[in-house]
């Protein structure tokens, strides 16, 4: 047997399900990061997967199967750059087992990230937000529960594992101790949200009508078991094709569970609350993640040009010239 094999076994039972306890979510993106490799570099050097050791995973190998990823898969640069982080911990787990292998390992752990395009945010506005909200049928069943399930997630930006890891025990809606929900988020970091009136009336009507066991899911299926990420992103689809009918910008964005979150970062920064504090709501590790939502909004750029104008200059936007004029301007 090769060096691969039970350096992979150690890799996660040791080191990423014991030692550092990754979540569920980590292991699977580790899993398909490493399934994708072995499969390339069969295919590249011939030999099969079961029998490739470490030496078979040079840095040539792993550079092309970085390029494999964009070209033939058609990957973004951040998943290309995810899944060279998984490599790259994988091999700094390798260079402590094989030291015989130090110098191949070396070169692997040398291949850099890719600078990949930091593309503006999406992110609604009231009316789409309030678009969205009406176009979930709260005759039903079904609509009740998502529309119960999109509010919340406008108003606290959970991150989609969040909403449905949620259970019926982490919402408290006692007035006396502060109306809130509970989450285990990202990072294994526990954080509790405080709840507007608004979230809070419509989650105590679905409370009495979910009548469910302090730990069964918030938001179940018809069957009792929690949604699926597919599940919750296809409601999502289907309420904004709706509201598209009655809110046409709808129809040129894309909206999902993450753009939902946006939405909620984007309300907090124009009511003037301050980054560290949108950080700490939104469960980010770094107040510098949270400076994207600083560059999405056009309002808060003309305030700060606002503040430099010169105090004789008249208020207002700059309008060019008429075409005659300005044509004549440029003789």
């Amino acid at each position: 047997m090769s060096a691969l094999a039970p350096t992979l076994q150690a890799f996660f039972t040791e080191r990423l399900i014991r030692q550092r306890q990754v979540s569920a979510h980590t292991i699977a993106s580790y899993r398909d990061t490493l399934r994708l490799l072995l499969t390339y570099a069969a295919a590249r050097t011939g030999v099969s997967a079961s029998r490739l050791d470490l030496a078979d995973l040079d840095a040539p190998v792993i550079a092309g199967f970085l390029d494999h990823l964009e070209t033939d898969r058609g990957n973004s640069v951040r998943t290309r750059n995810v899944r060279l982080a998984a490599i790259h911990s994988l091999f700094r787990f390798a260079a402590l087992q094989h030291p015989e292998h130090a110098a191949s390992i070396s070169r692997v752990l040398a291949i850099p990230s890719k600078r990949a395009d930091q593309a503006l945010i999406t992110y609604l506005a009231d009316e789409e937000v309030e678009a969205l909200l009406t176009a979930c049928d709260r005759s039903t069943w079904t609509g009740r529960r998502d529309h119960a399930l999109l509010r919340l997630a406008v108003q606290t930006g959970l991150r989609i594992s969040e909403l449905i890891g949620l259970t019926c025990r982490d919402v408290h809606l006692s007035a006396g101790a502060g109306a809130h929900v509970a989450c285990h988020g990202k990072g294994r970091k526990d954080r509790i949200t405080p709840l507007t009136t608004t979230t809070v009336a419509v989650l105590r009507g679905w409370f009495i009508e979910r009548a469910g066991e302090p730990g069964t899911p918030l938001f179940p299926t018809r069957t009792g078991h929690p949604l699926s990420r597919d599940a919750i992103e296809h409601r999502i689809a289907h309420y904004t094709g709706i509201a598209a009918n009655s809110c046409p910008s709808l129809g040129s964005k894309t909206i999902t569970a993450h753009v939902l979150r946006h939405t909620c970062a984007m309300r907090l920064l124009l009511a003037g609350v301050d980054t560290s504090v949108i950080a700490l709501w939104l469960g980010h590790v770094s107040v510098e993640t949270t400076q994207i939502y600083l560059h999405a909004d056009l309002s808060l750029k003309e305030q700060a040009l606002a503040r430099t104008r010169p105090p004789t200059s008249p208020p207002g936007r700059y309008r060019p010239p008429e075409q005659i004029l300005a044509w004549l301007q440029a003789l």
